[in-house]
C-alpha cells in the first residue's frame, strides 16, 4: 500500500471516529438533561399518593393477618403481599385488575396442586408449577405474576386444598375490595378497577 493511500485511510478512520463521537458542544451538560435510561422510569408519586397507597396496602395485609389469627390459619402468604402492592400501587395495570388477581391466584393454585400430585414437592416441581401457572394465566387473559408464586408455595408447602383454596379466594376478594375502597377515599386517586372482568 502506498504512503498516500495509507494517509487517506488514516484520515478516513479519524473522520469516522470524530463523526460517531458526540462533540463537546453537543453533549448534554450534567444539569440540563437526564440520561436516557433514567427518563424511562416511572415518575415518582407525590408524597401524599405514595403514603395513601402504602398505608392502604399495609392495612389490607394487616387485615389478612388478623383474619388468620382469628381462625388460627395462616392467611397472609408472600404472593398476596405482592398482589397487595400491585392493586394499591399500580391500580391501572392489567396485572392488578380483579379478574387477574382472583382468577390468577386460583389458576396458580390449580397448577400447584396438579404439579404436586404428578411430581411431588421438590424445587424442580415448584419451578414447573410456576411455568404452568404462567401458561394458564396467559391463556386465560388473567396476567398476575404473584399467581406463579402461589403455585410454588403450594408445591413446597403442601397446604390442604380444602382449607387453603377458600382462604386464598377470600383473601384475593378482600384485596380487591380494599383497593376499590381506597381508590375512592383519596380525591384524585386513579379509580380501581380499570375493569372488573
Amino acid at each position: 500500500m502506498s504512503t498516500d493511500t495509507a494517509s487517506r485511510t488514516a484520515a478516513d478512520t479519524d473522520t469516522d471516529a470524530t463523526a460517531s463521537a458526540p462533540s463537546a458542544a453537543s453533549a448534554p451538560s450534567s444539569g440540563s438533561r437526564r440520561p436516557r435510561i433514567v427518563g424511562r422510569a416511572p415518575a415518582r408519586p407525590a408524597p401524599a399518593a405514595a403514603f395513601h397507597s402504602v398505608t392502604a396496602a399495609t392495612a389490607a395485609l394487616l387485615g389478612l393477618v388478623a383474619i388468620g389469627a382469628a381462625i388460627h390459619e395462616p392467611v397472609l402468604i408472600p404472593p398476596l403481599a405482592a398482589s397487595a402492592a400491585l392493586v394499591h400501587c399500580a391500580p391501572t395495570l392489567p396485572l392488578a385488575q380483579p379478574r387477574s388477581v382472583v382468577v390468577g391466584h386460583l389458576l396458580g393454585a390449580a397448577a400447584g396442586y396438579a404439579v404436586a400430585a404428578a411430581a411431588g414437592g421438590s424445587t424442580w416441581a415448584a419451578a414447573v408449577a410456576a411455568g404452568v401457572a404462567l401458561a394458564l394465566t396467559t391463556l386465560a387473559r388473567t396476567p398476575h405474576s404473584p399467581a406463579c408464586a402461589t403455585a410454588v408455595v403450594i408445591v413446597l408447602q403442601s397446604p390442604a386444598p380444602g382449607r387453603f383454596v377458600p382462604l386464598l379466594f377470600g383473601a384475593t376478594v378482600l384485596l380487591v375490595a380494599t383497593a376499590f375502597t381506597a381508590s375512592r377515599i383519596r380525591r384524585g386517586a386513579p379509580r380501581y378497577p380499570a375493569y372488573w372482568w
